[in-house]
């Protein structure tokens, strides 16, 4: 059965939905009374942060990894605007992690602001998800209710083994590996982490549209 619909207060419809079932049975086959309206709570929307954390090293750069990440990239904030959820973008490379957007509601998105976006240098993946870790631990105190992601697109070229994000409730490695004897970095620390490890030709079939990069 479902759950009894609770009656509210006129000055609080606004904020709620007719419940129709109930308010046909307790109807019947009188006409349609204002005293017969029942209604139900609309529940709000969840509040959703999505972090993109984006390996911009010099690995990255062979066989256009980083350009194939900049186009999942416009097409993840589109998805993010279009559900109101708030998202930031960190980016790390060479010796510095920077935080290049948000967190905020993506209001517009296009290819011109992801040109800039260049790679080089090592893979300091630990300094990138300290970036991130300190967003979403600001993000956890300003709306503990608020549900967390990060994601990591990453090719895992790198020897560090950083501690998983305490304040994101879902990970998301975005596995872009591409050598001939692959390290597997990324998902050995999925596993470590209780994360999920996708390949960013997943992710595009999964999205569902054509996903080319700002570059081209």
């Amino acid at each position: 059965m479902g759950e009894r619909p609770r009656i509210v207060a006129r000055d609080e419809r606004g904020s709620a939905s007719i419940a129709w079932s109930a308010t046909l049975l307790l109807k019947r086959d009188r006409a349609l009374a204002p005293d017969h309206l029942r209604y139900r709570k609309r529940t709000p929307p969840e509040r959703v942060l999505h972090c993109f954390a984006l390996d911009c090293s010099g690995s990255m750069l062979g066989g256009e990894q980083l350009a194939l990440a900049k186009g999942l990239l416009i097409a993840l904030f589109d998805r993010a605007g279009l559900q109101r959820a708030e998202a930031a973008l960190v980016c790390f490379g060479g010796t510095s992690a920077e935080l290049r957007f948000g967190p905020a509601v993506p209001r517009w998105w296009n290819e011109r602001w992801l040109r800039p976006v260049g790679g080089g240098g090592g893979t300091p993946l630990a300094l990138g998800i300290a970036r991130a870790d300190q967003l979403l631990t600001q993000a956890a105190r300003r709306d503990a209710v608020q549900r967390r992601w990060l994601w990591v697109l990453s090719d895992g070229r790198s020897t560090d083994t950083p501690q998983r994000p305490r304040h994101a409730d879902r990970i998301v490695f975005v596995d872009f590996e591409r050598a001939a004897v692959p390290l597997r970095r990324c998902e050995r620390l999925a596993g470590e982490w209780d994360a999920e490890c996708i390949r960013p030709e997943a992710l595009i079939a999964h999205h569902g549209r054509d996903i080319r990069s700002p570059d081209q």
